[in-house]
């Protein structure tokens, strides 16, 4: 009996220990990140049957388990890999917000300091000083624009070095996690059940939760244990005790950016942006190829539309030395790139047909040894040609060179390296077209009271320019007008309505009708008479001449944007507005994403979390209960001790 007491003594003091160890386990782990708490699993021995019934044997530490809620667990990486994701976002977000909304290094005010300086010329249009304003107010707005692309590319650069520096990261947890699915295996290896190794399970646990950081990731407990980790695309990233290696690459269809992939054997596969939902590494490539790409293209398109709309009225206007204006921008190109699969040896040509309607999406072109497949990649829009060239959203696309093989495709970027490659074509002040190329009159001789508007050209009038001036006269017993050039047709638009006379004919006088041939629009108003004759001629010697300065001021009111939607200043505004609204939706889903990380992270720690509290009452509890089952091994020696009296007695 006395060793049946020990016995159970012992094992109430064990089961005690037991008790005030995990307690002070718990206490001093308190502020471990990633930790559960433990509790001891205390289980009665079998009793001992004899004649009197079943005699108790004592307790038995069956386990000490973790305090865990799988389902609360599961519930915060999901809510950390949100979080994350939209914190990275909207921090990049916040930075193109400032740059682009910026008031005082914005493009904004170096557009209407360059128009400023485009009125000023037409003020003063013989004046030198003004023409040299304009020019280095030019100068300082192709700056600014270099000076926004320079910064564009620096947010780029920095989103891909963070992206290198994420892969590696989830490389380096993948392989801890493969590693401590090892360890946990190596302590649970024979030992059923009850051999659990908690802390392993906690530093495991807390291993995917920094992944869940950087990226969504699924887990999958195995039987024996171990997880398998998933990335959002279902790509394997740890199964059981071997990591997987994610790259970050330079992009083959686009090289300025990394594209991440899945290292397999010798090659590497590649992932889309969009497969990489969650954590920052999907929020940074989700700002850098949506917000970023749109804000660098939209920029472009300006650059390109300016260029492109300047330039085509700057050549409908003649200097100062009497030559037609040359181009005063240098209109930047589209960039198109060979994918390296590519087996033909095809170079894709890319211009701008019509500026007002450049998007700014990407495309990419792909041929199929018989058709081309053209894809806008802003909504996946598809077009498909036998041939090329073709035009579509104001763009040309041809061969420039060879033939491509079937399989080949080609990625362009009509505006991406726009706002970098802009530039000033000119440098002599005296090189501005601000006069207009001809020059109207009526003949002083005139007995009529009619008179002619000072005329206006457009971009065909370049291809047969006037050599000498025409002389119009009016007839009044036919009540028209003759004298135009007798290659040319002769339209006639009074009320909205246009007729078209061929060359060599007669044009009925209609007051208030304008008159176009070769490319020249005039208007005649009033009363002619017979015999009433007059003049429109080249503008030789017009240094005084102002009207092609006004229409290159006019540049700025017209719209010019988005088929003709949006001036250049406007398509500037809805661009910051489109980032800003993007960056303040993006932090008002940042601020809810991290009070539901909060809120997740305080239910998880609810039940797994210590409470000093509990514990302390935990170690009165284990203590009390050492001292009693101290008492009983007492108790037991004392008989044991009476026992021995007695047989010596």
């Amino acid at each position: 009996m006395a060793n049946s007491i020990y016995g159970i003594g012992l094992s109430g003091l064990a089961a005690a220990q037991a008790g005030l160890s995990t307690a002070g386990h718990n206490i001093a782990n308190v502020n471990t990140p990633g930790f559960n708490r433990q509790e001891v699993l205390l289980q009665n021995r079998m009793a001992l049957f004899t004649g009197a019934g079943y005699l108790g044997q004592g307790v038995d530490v069956a386990a000490v388990r973790r305090v865990y809620s799988d389902f609360l667990v599961v519930q915060l990486r999901q809510t950390q890999a949100d979080a994350s994701h939209i914190d990275a976002y909207h921090t990049q977000l916040a930075q193109l917000d400032n740059m682009l909304g910026d008031p005082a290094n914005g493009l904004s005010p170096a557009l209407a300091d360059f128009f400023d300086s485009v009125n000023g010329v037409a003020a003063h249009p013989a004046d030198i000083p003004s023409r040299q304003a304009m020019l280095s107010s030019s100068n300082a707005l192709v700056s600014r624009f270099h000076q926004l692309a320079d910064e564009l590319d620096g947010m780029r650069t920095a989103a891909n070095t963070r992206i290198a520096g994420t892969v590696t990261s989830i490389n380096g947890l993948a392989g801890q996690i493969a590693d401590a699915n090892r360890r946990i295996a190596d302590a649970t290896a024979g030992g059923g059940a009850a051999v659990i190794p908690n802390d392993l399970l906690d530093h495991r646990d807390s291993l995917v939760q920094q992944l869940n950081e950087l990226t969504s990731a699924r887990v999958v407990a195995q039987k024996d244990g171990s997880y398998n980790v998933f990335l959002a695309n279902g790509q394997a990233l740890v199964v059981g005790q071997i990591p997987y290696t994610l790259t970050a690459a330079s992009d083959p269809a686009d090289p300025q950016n990394l594209r991440v992939g899945l290292a397999t054997g010798g090659a590497v596969v590649g992932f889309q942006s969009s497969d990489l939902e969650g954590g920052a590494l999907g929020g940074v490539l989700a700002y850098r190829d949506t917000l970023l790409a749109d804000a660098q293209n939209q920029l472009g398109r300006i650059a390109v539309v300016l260029a492109q709309a300047f330039n085509e009225q700057h050549a409908l206007g003649v200097s100062l030395t009497g030559q037609q204006g040359a181009d005063y921008f240098r209109v930047p190109t589209a960039s198109v790139q060979n994918a390296l699969g590519n087996t033909g040896n095809a170079t894709l040509a890319v211009g701008v047909a019509s500026a007002n309607g450049l998007t700014a999406s990407d495309y990419q072109m792909q041929f199929d040894g018989t058709n081309y497949t053209l894809t806008r990649l802003s909504d996946s829009v598809q077009r498909v040609f036998a041939s090329l060239p073709q035009i579509v959203d104001g763009l040309t696309f041809g061969l420039a060179t060879g033939s491509p093989a079937a399989g080949d495709s080609f990625f362009i970027q009509p505006t991406r390296f726009a706002a970098r490659d802009i530039a000033v074509a000119i440098s002599n002040p005296a090189g501005i077209a601000a006069a207009a190329p001809i020059r109207t009159g009526a003949s002083v001789g005139n007995a009529g009271s009619a008179t002619i508007s000072a005329g206006s050209i457009d971009a065909s009038y370049l291809a047969t320019p006037l050599a000498a001036p025409v002389t119009i006269t009016y007839a009044s017993g036919t009540a028209s007008l003759s004298g135009f050039p007798p290659a040319q047709p002769v339209s006639v638009t009074v009320g909205g309505t246009t007729t078209v006379y061929p060359a060599g004919a007669s044009v009925p006088y209609a007051d208030g009708a304008t008159i176009a041939f070769g490319g020249v629009k005039l208007t005649l108003s009033g009363a002619p008479a017979d015999g009433d004759t007059f003049t429109v001629g080249p503008n030789t010697g017009g240094v005084g001449d102002n009207r092609n300065a006004q229409l290159l001021g006019g540049i700025a009111d017209r719209n010019l944007i988005g088929n003709a939607s949006m001036t250049i200043a406007g398509a500037y505004g809805k661009l910051t507005t489109y980032v800003g609204t993007a960056a303040n939706a993006a932090g008002a889903e940042n601020d809810a994403q991290a009070h539901l990380l909060t809120q997740a992270q305080q239910a998880q720690q609810s039940v797994s979390g210590v409470n000093l509290d509990e514990e302390a009452a935990n170690l009165q509890r284990f203590q009390q209960a050492y001292q009693a089952a101290g008492r009983v091994i007492a108790i037991a020696n004392t008989m044991f001790d009476t026992i021995l009296n007695i047989a010596r007695g």
